[in-house]
């Protein structure tokens, strides 16, 4: 299969805080930016942070529950590899992430196994980190 690029765009309300985090912590590649939006190479596709005032969601998030855990909805993030996806979480943890969900795998032993790991941003945008054993189960029924 192959994937175009998204484009993502998510709000900010302090850009400058935003853009350390996803400099320092994902090391992600800067494009074009002006004072108020900065785009970032994420994973091979097109995240830009825009300033906006917190919305609702930043300052209380929603949750479904999956698997025993509390799922922030809505969220975002990008399916790796499980040898990408185990150094991620290694080096999150190196540098003392506070997770929202620990890095686990999920359906272990099953159809659809997966590790996951959920975080925030500073500014309240939630990610998702994951990655199956088998990845013809990423759009399975």
């Amino acid at each position: 299969m192959s994937l175009s690029p998204f484009h993502l765009a998510i709000p900010v309300y302090d850009v400058a805080l935003a853009r350390a985090f996803y400099n320092d912590v994902f090391g992600l590649e800067e494009g074009r930016s002006s004072e108020n939006w900065v785009d970032f190479n994420f994973f091979g596709h097109q995240l830009v942070i825009h300033g906006h005032p917190k919305t609702p969601g930043q300052e209380s998030a929603h949750t479904n529950p999956v698997d025993g855990h509390d799922v922030p909805v809505p969220h975002f993030g990008v399916l790796l590899e499980w040898d990408e996806w185990e150094a991620l979480a290694e080096r999150l943890k190196a540098q003392g992430i506070e997770f929202v969900i620990e890095p686990y795998v999920r359906f272990k032993g099953q159809v659809g196994e997966q590790a996951t790991m959920f975080l925030l941003d500073p500014c309240g945008n939630a990610l998702e980190f994951k990655a199956f054993k088998d990845k013809s189960q990423i759009f399975a029924k």
